[in-house]
């Protein structure tokens, strides 16, 4: 496959796990500095290993969530919790794999992620 048709398949990926209004706004802000980046990001991550057969994006999310807790990196937690429903992963499994967390990553972690959780939930839910 070719650097365009891994970014091609790539973007369609993106797209699908981190919805179009994400994605519109990640490539309106493209910069000299960080466009090279962002192509690198869509071509290898998501057009190479989010496409790999081994592995449901379902599991993927929930591998991603897991390192993004493990590795306390909230913004881009914050953007897989959002795109983890994309992928079918439901409320309880998020919740199940926060606790889980608790006990391999620390209280900590867990605590924190908790939080993210319930305010990302809040924000999709909207205005009560």
């Amino acid at each position: 496959m070719t650097d365009e048709e891994h970014y091609q398949q790539g973007m369609e990926v993106r797209r699908a796990v981190l919805g179009d209004k994400h994605v519109d706004r990640t490539l309106s802000q493209l910069t000299p500095l960080n466009e090279e980046f962002q192509n690198f990001i869509t071509r290898y991550a998501w057009g190479d290993i989010w496409t790999r057969p081994g592995l449901e994006r379902h599991t993927r999310s929930m591998i991603t969530l897991a390192m993004l807790i493990a590795l306390n990196r909230e913004a881009e937690l914050n953007m897989h919790l959002r795109a983890a429903f994309n992928n079918g992963v439901t409320r309880d499994e998020i919740k199940e794999l926060i606790m889980h967390s608790a006990l391999y990553c620390g209280l900590p972690a867990a605590n924190a992620t908790m939080h993210l959780a319930q305010q990302v939930f809040d924000e999709m839910d909207g205005p009560q």
